[in-house]
Parts: structure tokens; sequence; C-alpha cells
């Protein structure tokens, strides 16, 4: 038997492994319902990333900074901290075996947002997001095989799933899907540095968030 780490999986390796089929999403409003931010939610907004920026000035954020500047604080705008929503940190994916390949990969996600109200079976949670983070000067795309590889385990339980790589400059969401193949759909990337791709990060966060 074969062990492999997610971290170290290519998204050419994904595809084959588990049969994602990519797909581009030209708009968010397909899939969720933005509302306006409200001025307050604003200046909240661009105070997270005028502080995120001053770390970015001075050169390489790590990812953890990442993670407790950006990512952290943006959950929090947007609702995520509050019941009956609750947010894993760092947790092991429960082992993938991959029939036919004599092939085991373990892992562990970044961030995980689950819902308390909403059981997918005995035991198991609704999975809203799942966050990937990486550092600043790390391409976002790098993180997509690790998002992709936790969404499928969660996929065992539910439908479709939510998912965010970023480099806290950056951010790529991604829409994951159950099926035969399975698909995930490439939203348009966001921009944190630019304002009106910034209100659209906050809205589309707060629209996963109410789902």
């Amino acid at each position: 038997m074969t062990l492999l780490n997610a971290r170290n999986l290519s998204l050419e390796e994904v595809h084959r492994l588990f049969g994602f089929e990519e797909q581009y999403n030209v708009t968010f409003s397909s899939l969720l319902n933005l509302e306006p931010l409200t001025e307050l939610e604003q200046q909240e907004l661009f105070e997270i990333r005028d502080d995120f920026r001053r770390y970015l000035n001075t050169g390489k954020v790590s990812e953890g900074q990442v993670k407790f500047l950006a990512v952290a604080p943006l959950l929090r705008l947007a609702g995520f901290y509050r019941y009956p929503i609750e947010i894993l940190l760092e947790e092991n994916i429960a082992d993938i075996e991959i029939e036919d390949e004599d092939k085991i990969i373990k892992g562990r996600f970044d961030i995980l947002a689950i819902s308390k109200t909403k059981h997918t079976k005995p035991q198991a949670y609704f999975w809203l997001l799942l966050v990937e983070s990486k550092n600043s000067q790390v391409d976002i795309f790098t993180g997509l095989p690790q998002l992709l590889t936790y969404a499928y385990k969660g996929l065992d339980n539910q439908k479709s799933a939510w998912g965010l790589t970023t480099n806290g400059r950056s951010y790529q969401f991604v829409y994951i899907e159950q099926g035969n193949p399975p698909v995930y759909q490439l939203l348009p990337l966001l921009n944190f540095m630019e304002s009106m791709r910034a209100m659209e990060l906050l809205q589309v966060l707060k629209a996963i968030c109410q789902l």
C-alpha cells in the first residue's frame, strides 16, 4: 500500500485519481445571492485590507500570517464565527483509499467551516467552506490539488461544497459537486487589494455563510 500526502499531489494527479472535471464560471450570481454591504462592513473590510497591505509591503507574508491577518478577520466579518457555524483548524482528513491503485492519501486541511444544524449523516456535519492558505509569494493554484482532495472526502456525505484557496492577496473560490465524474467550477479570481473585488470577496463569503 502506497501512502501519499495531499500536499504533494499535482493537479494532474488529482484529476487522475479522483476523476475530477474542471469547468469555469464567469459569475458568482449563478450560484449565490450576493447582497450589498453596509457602510460599516465596508469600513471594517478596508481596515482588514489595509492592515494586511502593511505587512505585504514589507515583503513575504507567511502562511500563518495570511490566516491570522486576512482569512480569520474576513471569516469573522462574514459571520462564520456565529452559531450555527463552527470553525475547525488543522484537522486531519480521514484516510482516502484509492481503489484499483493500492494508494492511501493523508492530509490536514487549514480551515473548515461546518454547520452544526445540518447533518449529512449521523455524527457528520455539513461542510460549508474549506480554506487552503499559502504564503503571499506562492501562486494560489498550488493549493488547488489539496483543496480538491479534501473536498472529495467531504463529498462522501453531501452533494456539493465550497472551497477557497488564497495567499492573502488573491482569492480563488471553487464550487465542487458530487457526480460521475465529480466537477469543480473555478469562479472569477478576486484581488483583495482592489476595492471592488474586496467588496465582492466579502459578499461571496457572506452568501456562503448563509447557505
